[in-house]
């Protein structure tokens, strides 16, 4: 039996056995690809993904001609594959149906893949990248991936669903009883459902309106940390002591990004009530400007952090409200170095940073003898040990009634 005689003797068999390998090509490709994302290193990803796509589509091109061959093969064949099925019977039925089913399936793949296409594209013109800088790109990629990976699995289900129900009516089934039992499963599995279907409409938003990535600090369901991965699903968030949190996306009602295009300094320096204010705001002004001109944070800040004058009358002191711009993520690190910067140059004018203290009233008494203190001036009680106004030690200072 020669090669040819074989193949047109198993050409059902062959036929049936390509579009199984053709539907597992369909379907393992999208997760061969997150696979080796996740396994592959940057540099060499994107030639691996490249040559995992011309393999795939050769091996596509190779089943698609194993499939039309098989098809010609039946049609054509006068033996038949099998003693049951005569060659007539083949014939017939594969000019009245077979090409047909062939022809949906055909169809529904080639739309798929142009639906694979061509939603990158159409995903990535509908959004804008935050900035101009490869970060920025990066960042739209990753939302375009997610998006369109997203999106395309949606669309894969619903093609094959019309596809399936087509080849059906084609065979003879009776799609109707299928078509009304499929609506009713719907229905329960709605019912059912109804915190998943919320958990994904949500988390489609969420892409779609580019609320957070992978990399922002943000506040979701009460919760602060770093978005490790965000899906149609959950979003996942690290917190500072390393706890990771999954949240589900409908449990999300308000999302709060710390890190989106910029970040700022809001501050509240306190200052002693007895201090000039002006001369601390000139001081606050001048540290935050040295900081800004610094080409060590220079490349951290947006604009010098400022005062905007008095915010309020403490308990123990003024706060001066102090504000500054800085790049994503960078506002905690420039907050520290800034606290650090006014404690040293207030050290330097003399300016008292006021702690909390409370100044007793004993009503009309006999004068007593007071201490005063050799640095301040202030005056103190007998009992005193430290100034309660700098705090300096009394400790072996003589009261005016010992000279």
């Amino acid at each position: 039996m020669t090669v040819l005689q074989w193949f047109s003797h198993n050409s059902i068999w062959i036929l049936m056995l390509s579009a199984l390998a053709l539907a597992i090509l369909v379907f393992a490709r999208p997760r061969l690809h997150a696979r080796m994302e996740r396994l592959t290193p940057d540099s060499r990803r994107y030639h691996l993904l490249r040559a995992i796509d011309t393999i795939i589509a050769v091996l596509d091109g190779a089943i698609l001609v194993v499939i039309s061959s098989a098809a010609v093969a039946i049609t054509l064949s006068r033996e038949g594959p099998e003693s049951m099925i005569t060659p007539e019977t083949v014939r017939v039925w594969v000019m009245e149906h077979g090409l047909l089913i062939l022809l949906i399936i055909a169809i529904a793949y080639l739309v798929y893949r142009m639906l694979r296409s061509f939603l990158p594209n159409i995903v990535e013109s509908s959004m804008s990248a935050r900035g101009r800088g490869k970060k920025a790109r990066e960042e739209l990629a990753r939302r375009v991936q997610t998006l369109s990976g997203a999106l395309a699995t949606v669309a894969a289900l619903l093609i094959i669903l019309v596809a399936v129900f087509m080849v059906l009516s084609e065979i003879g089934v009776d799609v109707t009883p299928l078509l009304a039992t499929a609506g009713v499963a719907g229905i329960a599995v709605g019912f059912g459902a109804q915190s998943l279907i919320k958990d994904l409409a949500t988390g489609l938003f969420i892409l779609l309106e580019d609320q957070y990535n992978r990399g922002d600090v943000v506040k979701v369901a009460g919760i602060t940390g770093v978005v490790e991965d965000v899906t149609l699903k959950r979003t996942i968030l690290r917190d500072l002591d390393g706890i990771v949190h999954s949240i589900p996306n409908g449990e999300i009602t308000t999302a709060s990004n710390y890190t989106k295009q910029y970040a700022r300094i809001n501050l509240d320096v306190p200052v002693a009530y007895g201090e000039d204010l002006d001369h601390c705001i000139e001081v606050i002004n001048r540290v935050g400007l040295e900081m800004y001109k610094d080409p060590a944070w220079a490349a951290k800040m947006r604009s010098a952090p400022q005062s905007l004058g008095v915010n309020k009358f403490g308990d123990s002191g003024i706060d001066i409200k102090v504000l500054g711009d800085t790049k994503p993520m960078m506002q905690w690190e420039v907050s520290r170095e800034f606290r650090r910067r006014i404690k040293r140059a207030f050290d330097q004018e003399h300016i008292e940073i006021p702690w909390p203290h409370v100044k007793l009233y004993y009503g009309d008494q006999a004068p007593q003898a007071r201490i005063t203190c050799p640095s301040c001036g202030h005056g103190n009680t007998q009992d005193s040990k430290f100034c309660v106004r700098c705090g300096a030690s009394l400790e072996k200072t003589i009261t005016p009634d010992e000279v």
